[in-house]
């Protein structure tokens, strides 16, 4: 298993992580992804281990705080063994403080998360996502106490924007609080936005990207072809923005499908395994989030490291995939001489 530094810190992290979003199922959202229960869970985690997959991703509001439940008894006797990394700050309750980044949401929260994952510390806290009602200064300083505190040790963001995400440095670099060494972003060959304002900050400020839903929402899982049914159970059978996730024009999916399918002829490999070796190459990617509702797709998956795309490969599911950038990125593309960052 290869590893990587996460962000600024001296922390390194495998390429892979688990999701847990797969444990529990205790509603209809979270049915969509898995129902694992703890036996299952432990035996994923067991396997992870062995392939040397040491970090674990969680969420407070993962089925109730049932998912994160489960991955504390799955880990149970070897929490010294694995890298946890977990989220707060949406809705967690019907109180108007149940929600958002304020002191008293953060702690409460950080004190639930401890209590259900049955450890002391959290390698990695992430906001789920921004909150523009709390000011960021309280936000930060509390994240900072609760690592100086060692509850926390390092801290990350999700579903930041760029303005949110750099806000939030220049906030920590004035006062000496704990910085963002991790931003927890969507990215996938059929969702590639990040690029346009988010890869170049995070090259920039030294902040790793932890990829979630790298398969494009169960789209790319080699599942879904030209001309065919959806198959039975996806989540994509109810495709809302809420339930279906990111949207997609049908056509410029299938033609990221073809390629992934040709560049799948060149090298043996599966379509979900390609899908994911590219992102393993992209810029400021330190960890890509896997998911898995069994034993067999979580061997699948692991199968995508270990090699790499060539740069022809590469080059063509790059062309696949590449939409028109708004403003003012397409702008900015033409003056490649004054951004030498990448933005595509």
């Amino acid at each position: 298993m290869e590893f990587r530094q996460l962000g600024s810190s001296g922390f390194k992290v495998p390429v892979l992580s688990l999701g847990t979003g797969t444990f529990g199922g205790t509603n209809e959202f979270f049915k969509g992804f898995g129902e694992s229960d703890v036996k299952e869970a432990t035996r994923l985690v067991d396997i992870c281990l062995d392939a040397g997959l040491n970090m674990f991703d969680s969420a407070d509001i993962y089925s109730g705080g049932v998912a994160e439940e489960i991955l504390g008894q799955a880990l149970k006797g070897r929490r010294e063994q694995a890298i946890i990394s977990t989220k707060a700050t949406f809705r967690a309750g019907k109180s108007p403080n149940d929600v958002g980044s304020s002191r008293h949401h953060l702690v409460r929260s950080v004190e639930g998360c401890l209590r259900r994952l049955g450890t002391d510390y959290i390698d990695l806290f992430q906001l789920h996502g921004f909150d523009a009602v709390t000011p960021v200064e309280e936000t930060l300083n509390t994240l900072d106490d609760l690592v100086r505190s060692g509850k926390i040790r390092y801290i990350g963001c999700s579903n930041f924007s760029g303005w949110h995400l750099m806000k939030s440095l220049a906030v920590s670099e004035r006062h000496n609080l704990a910085r963002y060494v991790a931003h927890q972003a969507y990215y996938s060959l059929i969702g590639r936005e990040y690029e346009w304002e988010l890869m170049p900050l995070g090259v920039d400020q030294k902040v790793s990207a932890v990829v979630w839903s790298p398969l494009g929402w169960g789209r790319l899982t080699g599942k879904i072809r030209r001309g065919q049914p959806l198959p039975p159970g996806t989540r994509l059978q109810n495709a809302t923005t809420a339930a279906g996730g990111p949207q997609v024009a049908e056509e410029h999916l299938y033609k990221v499908v073809d390629a992934l399918d040709e560049v799948a002829k060149e090298t043996g490999k599966t379509v979900p395994q390609i899908a994911l070796n590219w992102l393993l190459q992209r810029p400021t990617v330190a960890n890509v989030i896997i998911g898995a509702r069994n034993e067999e797709q979580l061997r699948q998956n692991l199968g995508a490291i270990g090699w790499n795309l060539t740069p022809a490969q590469v080059e063509k599911l790059d062309a696949a995939s590449a939409t028109p950038p708004v403003y003012p990125y397409w702008h900015q593309k033409q003056f490649k001489e004054r951004n030498p960052f990448p933005t595509s």
